[in-house]
């Protein structure tokens, strides 16, 4: 297995590495052993000399009329995301969003597992949700969060309480669904989805195209 030696990686690259495994996993499950830049840049939807200029970023180079190794170059982005090991999820929030993310197959194949899940409410408490049981932060396992990710789900207003607790017991990563801003110490990394939030930036783009269509129609 590879091992990441690498410091300094742009935060853009770091973000276009999953994208790039994904279409590494798929070709390794088609039975190929090599690919062009071209090809993953088709796959990942980015111009393949962004693909050259990320994975030149990581040391790696293609062979010329060959292309990348497929395997080779699948567990360096997996060292470099630092995905050589299986890291523990826990996933707190068992509305209809948590139970989705629990029973997302996706993450296994990706470096996690769901290790717990995680509710205050006692009408959820003790039901099984793909094989886990919903239990109390207070019961959590130690192993369950050791160099772990919380994954909060909850309403925005118990969000920030729910993140205190994850961090004070030692998780350093959390991705967070609920539409806050959350407090955290500088040694803990918080990626942060609101789906409102992108669906107006996707409203954004459309409303500036049709201005610019307007805008044509008026200038023919």
């Amino acid at each position: 297995m590879a091992e990441s030696t690498r410091r300094g990686v742009p935060e853009a690259t770091v973000g276009r590495l999953p994208g790039y495994l994904r279409a590494l996993t798929a070709l390794a499950e088609e039975g190929r052993v090599s690919a062009s830049s071209e090809e993953l840049a088709g796959r990942s939807g980015v111009r393949s000399a962004q693909v050259r200029k990320d994975l030149s970023s990581l040391g790696s180079y293609g062979v010329r009329g060959v292309g990348y190794d497929v395997t080779r170059l699948s567990d360096q982005i997996a060292a470099e995301l630092g995905l050589s090991r299986t890291r523990p999820v826990v996933i707190v929030g068992m509305g209809n969003l948590g139970r989705a993310l629990a029973s997302y197959g996706g993450l296994t194949t990706r470096g996690f597992h769901v290790a717990a899940l995680v509710d205050t409410d006692p009408a959820v408490l003790g039901l099984r949700v793909d094989g886990l049981v919903v239990t109390t932060m207070a019961d959590l396992d130690e192993d369950s969060t050791r160099a772990g990710v919380g994954v909060i789900a909850t309403p925005a207003a118990a969000a920030q309480g729910v993140a205190d607790e994850l961090v004070g017991r030692g998780v350093r990563s959390i991705l967070n669904f609920a539409p806050v801003v959350l407090r955290v110490p500088a040694t803990v990394h918080v990626r942060a989805v609101d789906l409102a939030t992108e669906l107006a930036i996707l409203a954004f783009h459309e409303h500036q195209q049709a201005l610019a269509h307007a805008d044509g129609e008026a200038a023919g």
